[in-house]
């Protein structure tokens, strides 16, 4: 998550090119270039890294106390959420150390100050929680293999694992890195992962893009031992490393996968696979290969299933000739294997004063990149920026173009049906009140679903009479609220204008973001007096208090949904009688399947 990603593609670096055959030609397919409009997406990622290593986004110093910590991280999330933000990768493993209580690895000394010195708090679930109070995603970003961001083994803590086991480990470059080519090494990785998984509510495991070290000058991996006791297949030494890559890859898949099932896993990887001219299902590029310098197969993973996302690092311009954003854009969508494209960009690169690559001293660059990746609504799912603070200092006012218009509606997160493709129940004893200009919605959780899975977040939507109604239209949902283990939800829409008739669907969805049908109700904004309707009637629920509060006395209030089709009737003493009359499938319940 670096420079390194827009620097490495300046030149043509490749360790060791994979043989191909000269018969085969690259594929060619029409780039786009140019963004094609569309509607805004109902469903799209948007997400930021949260670097914590050399306190880049989080924590801003070593020093800070618990509450200043929290203070910071709240206010950060925030703006992100006022940017339009719906997901979070925050870095909770920078080097062999922890953002979390762990008997496994030290306290991170960006968060303390000192490796292993307790920071007096657990700051995982807090963060968690904020993130999902917001309606944001919290996927926990990983370095496998980094150990230490120098070679001083007189700071480690004490219970670092190089006191253990020094034999796991390698120095490269001034760093401290785990040797990939040992099995022990997978182990405790995959076991740390598990850890988190296991106690702490993430929704996602996240690895960026350092596998094997990216190449430095005069610098030799020194794995020749490992080589030569485990290559029992007798692969050359490149193809020995991309194995041990790959092997971790789907240890932690298939582990994550069994401890808990809804819980993502995804990777970030450099942003040029091969180049077109050294394999012929390359890109039409010439830059670094994540495949050949950092023995990093991202396309056999997905070509595997192994990953449920993947979030290629394009931190190039649309206009950059060696790694154009638009041609790799066009050959990550083509090489996806039915699982998530996310793309991360570079805000980072509009703080720059870069001579190699001017066109990121454009404000229109990075919204047009946003467009580009939406003329691709069966490919691409979404976008990640890099960092955070990037997008919080809204350079050359792009977040502001991204708040105003790209992300002013809000955006569901894209579902995953290899994992999960089981929708939750409808809501229950959906209430109406109005008893002047706003409106409030009640409703009760619906019972689990087939899969055991209930609801853990729902989506209000609001129409207007004479609005051409479509599920897909996210410019009529106003919130996408979390569930919150509550026996009864409520929400109050502060922005109805008095007197305007509106319909209001509320629906569920699940921990893999799945949408039920939805509960229907309607209202008459009147000067008569309050309203009062509920939807469809449940006489074996049992009586929820919260789920129909209170009006005034008044003359009886009919409240119809189409002609001829009575909902509620509510008589003085707020008496609900139930009147059902013939009718035909509404227009939602044929597009929601209900």
């Amino acid at each position: 998550m670096s420079a390194l990603a827009a620097l490495f593609a300046c030149s043509s670096v490749s360790a060791q090119p994979a043989a191909v055959s000269p018969a085969v030609k690259p594929f060619k397919s029409p780039v786009i270039t140019v963004p094609i409009p569309s509607a805004p997406p109902k469903r799209e990622l948007r997400g930021v890294w949260i670097a914590t290593v050399e306190n880049i986004d989080w924590p801003s110093r070593r020093d800070l106390t618990p509450e200043q910590q929290r203070r910071e991280y709240l206010k950060l999330l925030d703006a992100e959420q006022q940017a339009g933000i719906n997901a979070v990768f925050v870095q909770v493993r920078p080097a062999s150390d922890a953002f979390y209580r762990s008997s496994m690895e030290p306290w991170s000394k960006f968060l303390s100050g000192r490796q292993g010195k307790d920071p007096g708090w657990d700051p995982l679930p807090f963060l968690i929680d904020e993130a999902h109070k917001r309606g944001m995603e919290f996927h926990a970003w990983f370095n496998p293999y980094r150990a230490s961001t120098d070679t001083t083994t007189a700071r480690l803590a004490p219970n670092h694992p190089f006191r253990q086991h020094p034999e796991w480990f390698m120095r490269y470059s001034g760093k401290l890195l785990y040797n990939p080519g040992l099995p022990e090494v997978r182990n405790y990785i995959t076991e740390v992962i598990v850890d988190v998984v296991r106690r702490y509510d993430v929704d996602g495991v996240h690895f960026d893009d350092y596998f094997y070290p990216y190449p430095e000058p005069k610098q030799v991996i020194r794995d020749e031992v490992a080589f030569a006791k485990y290559n029992e297949d007798g692969l050359s030494l490149a193809d020995w490393r991309r194995q041990n890559v790959n092997e971790l890859v789907e240890q932690v898949h298939d582990a994550i996968e069994d401890e808990k099932h809804w819980v993502k896993f995804g990777i970030s990887p450099f942003g040029v696979w091969m180049n077109s001219n050294e394999h012929p299902d390359g890109s039409d590029t010439r830059a670094f290969q994540g495949h050949t310098g950092l023995y990093a197969d991202a396309r056999e993973w997905l070509r595997q299933g192994w990953v449920d996302y993947v979030l290629p690092q394009l931190y190039w311009s649309t206009n950059f000739r060696a790694a154009s954003y638009a041609t790799l854009l066009e050959w990550w969508s083509r090489n996806r294997f039915d699982r998530h494209l996310y793309i991360g960009q570079g805000a980072y690169r509009m703080l720059e004063s870069t001579k190699s690559d001017t066109t990121w001293r454009s404000p229109r660059e990075l919204p047009r990149q946003v467009r580009l990746n939406r003329s691709y609504p069966t490919d691409i799912s979404g976008s990640v920026f890099f960092s955070a603070k990037s997008v919080v200092s809204n350079p050359l006012k792009t977040t502001d173009s991204l708040r105003q218009n790209l992300f002013r509606y809000p955006a569901l997160l894209p579902t995953m049906p290899w994992k999960d493709a089981v929708p939750p129940r409808s809501v229950q004893g959906l209430t109406l009140l109005r008893a002047g200009g706003p409106v409030t919605l009640t409703w009760r959780p619906g019972p689990a679903a087939a899969d055991g899975d209930s609801a853990s977040a729902y989506v209000v939507y609001r129409f207007a009479r004479g609005e051409q109604p479509s599920p897909d239209d996210p410019r009529h949902i106003l919130a996408v609220l979390p569930g919150m283990h509550r026996r009864s939800q409520a929400f109050v829409d502060t922005t109805a204008r008095f007197g305007t008739e509106y319909a209001y669907f509320v629906t569920a969805l699940d921990r893999l973001h799945n949408e039920s049908g939805p509960s229907r109700v309607t209202t008459i904004g009147s000067v008569a007096g309050p309203v009062l309707a509920q939807a469809e009637p449940e006489p074996t629920a049992p009586a929820d208090s919260a789920a129909a509060p209170a009006v005034a006395s008044g003359p009886p209030i009919i409240i119809k949904d189409k002609p001829g089709v009575t909902k509620t009737i509510s008589t003085p003493g707020n008496n609900i009688i139930k009147v059902k009359t013939k009718r035909k499938k509404g227009f939602f319940e044929r597009l929601f399947g209900r």
